[in-house]
Parts: structure tokens; sequence; C-alpha cells
């Protein structure tokens, strides 16, 4: 039943963005100085988490890659690599130039190897970067004149809050290119095109394409997610097509696989407020951070720790429930992670 598993990825980049037209000229249009020896200013991708966002930026940076192929390309995931070394070592390994580092290498030095690549233009794209425990990475990069960057947070408000100073002033001026959530029409349009480039013929009707639509609540990466496990089940139970029934298990088990493969995504830290939350029950943020720090050894600021609860509400993890000195958290129940969150 899948002839290309790849397509029902969400990582995977379309020979064609749709319902982003406004979005993906904005940003082509940001880097359009890459065409004539100049240089952008940061871009910034701005939104709720599956709506397309990593999508747009990969697609975009292979459309400009076309034009001028001298143009080089960093990926750098900050849920992963959080700190400064992690992300320059992850920008010098994508442009083949992290031989012979190690863990000892000193971080000045990874900056040197990268102001020393400077033969060609590079657009780095930092996901997740409101991830970043340090901001330091980011006045690095910008101090490179051959390094342009596209930024990509849920919240402008609260990735600029976590900036210092001299990094906020820098990035003041970057174009901000924002995403709302797809309508269901919008997502079953998507869905349907994967599934005509990563399904056999006539496996799934356009009714059922809209009825994960509509479960994924605007969410690409859950309505790919529901599309994949449907056709999956259907595979292992021997039917010639997704039906009803099948799609009806397949929508809570996607919604399980994506909040299994989140939470095992999670960095030391945020694992360990997740596991106190889930302990607990309900806790309020003072008891949390008491908790938190009686298990760390070295425990993060409170700032940082505000940060790591405000991305897990993003994805569904967690709720915030109540404001400011009332307020409390709480795991979300798995039926009830539609894609909205609450603001701490």
């Amino acid at each position: 039943m899948i002839v290309d598993g790849r397509v029902l990825r969400e990582d995977f980049v379309p020979s064609e963005v749709v319902h982003r037209h406004d979005e993906v000229n904005l940003l082509s249009e940001t880097l359009e100085p890459l065409l004539s020896d100049g240089r952008p200013d940061p871009a910034f991708l701005f939104g709720p988490t599956g709506v397309g966002k990593t999508c747009l930026a990969r697609y975009t940076l292979a459309q400009l890659r076309d034009q001028e192929p001298t143009v080089r390309a960093a990926y750098v995931n900050c849920w992963q690599e959080y700190t400064r070394f992690r992300v320059l070592y992850g920008i010098l390994e994508s442009l083949d130039r992290a031989v012979d580092v190690h863990r000892s290498t000193p971080k000045d030095e990874l900056f040197d190897r990268l102001s020393r690549a400077d033969g060609e233009p590079i657009v780095v794209v930092l996901d997740e970067v409101d991830q970043l425990e340090e901001t330091g990475a980011l006045y690095d990069l910008h101090r490179l004149p051959h390094v342009s960057l596209i930024l990509i947070a849920n919240r402008e408000e609260e990735l600029f809050a976590s900036f210092d100073d001299r990094v906020r002033s820098r990035f003041h001026a970057g174009t901000r290119v924002r995403f709302d959530r797809y309508g269901t029409d919008e997502l079953a349009t998507i869905l349907a095109e994967r599934a005509e480039q990563g399904l056999e013929p006539g496996v799934v009707r356009e009714s059922q394409l809209r009825t994960i639509a509509d479960a994924a609540s605007g969410d690409a990466r859950v309505g790919l997610g529901i599309l994949r496990s449907a056709a999956r089940r259907a595979d292992r139970e021997g039917r010639a097509s997704i039906t009803d029934d099948v799609l009806e298990a397949a929508i809570p088990d996607a919604r399980t696989a994506i909040r299994r493969q989140t939470v095992e995504g999670l960095i030391e830290h945020q694992r360990v407020l997740y596991d106190v939350i889930a302990d607990a029950g309900e806790i309020e943020p003072g008891d949390l951070y008491a908790e938190y720090e009686r298990r760390v050894d070295e425990p993060k600021t409170t700032r940082t720790l505000r940060n790591y609860l405000t991305k897990m509400v993003h994805y569904d993890l967690i709720e915030a429930v109540g404001k400011r000195r009332g307020r409390t958290y709480r795991l979300v129940a798995e039926d009830d992670a539609d894609g909205s969150s609450d603001d701490l």
C-alpha cells in the first residue's frame, strides 16, 4: 500500500509547497541579495508546530541553490544542538569542515574554522532556535559577513525575551514570516498530494482525508502521522484500502506515537521537569522548581526552566492551568492534545 514512505514523513520536502505561497515569496525576497553577492537580513519564521516552517525553509533554500549553486546551506536543530559548541559543530559538519573536532576542541577554534570558510556564502537554518541555552552562537554567526541566518521558532515575544541585549539589538531588524495553522481544506489538500505520491492509487478516500485533517486540528505533523499509521495498519491487516475502522484506530495510535517521540526527544533537564509533573499529577511552579533542583546536580536558571516549560506547552506535552500566582502545570491528556496551548 505504501509505495514511497519518505513522502509520508514530516521532513519530506515536496517539489511544490501549497497554501504557503505568500510565505515562500517573502522568504525568497529576503534571501534575494545572495544572488548578487549581498547579505540578507536575518529571517525569522514564527508559528505553531506543524504549520510548515521547516519545510518551507528547506524548500526555499533548495530553490535558491538552483539559481545560485555556490550558496551553501547548513541546517541545525537546536532542540538537540542547544549549546554554542553544538551549533557551531553542526554547521561545520554540514559544510564538511568538522574533521578532527572533538568535545575538547575549544569553541573559539570552531568559530575560527567557520570564519575561514568564507569562499562562498552560507545560509544557516537554526530550527527550534528558542531551545538554545545560550545566545553566544547567534552573536558569533551575525559577526560573519558570509553567513546569513534563518531562525525558526514558535513565538517572537518568547524568543526575544531569551536574548541578551547585544543579540536583541542585532536581530531587531530581521524579516518576520508568520504562519497560521492550516485550515481543514488546506490540510486535506496537502494530505491528498502526499497520498498520491506515497500510496497506491485509490487506497484512501477524499472524505477520509478530510477526517484526518479535522482530527489533526491544523497540524500537518499530526495529519501525516495519522495517514502513515492508517496505511501501515491497513497493510498489516491485509486490507486493500484504508477502511473507516482502520482510520478510527489510527488516530489515537498516531497521537501516541508522536507524543512518545516528542517526549523521547526532550533534553535531560526538560525530561526531569516532565517527569516531576507526571509524578505529581498537577503542581505549582515553586514546588516544581524545588523538586527539579532536588533531582539534578547542576540545575538551570529559573528563566531557562520557564523556556523549557513554554516549549513543552507548544508541543502539547504539558499545559499551564490558570494565570500567574494561581498557575499549575499538568500533563496534557492524549485525547486533549489538539494543537492548542495556553500562554505561560
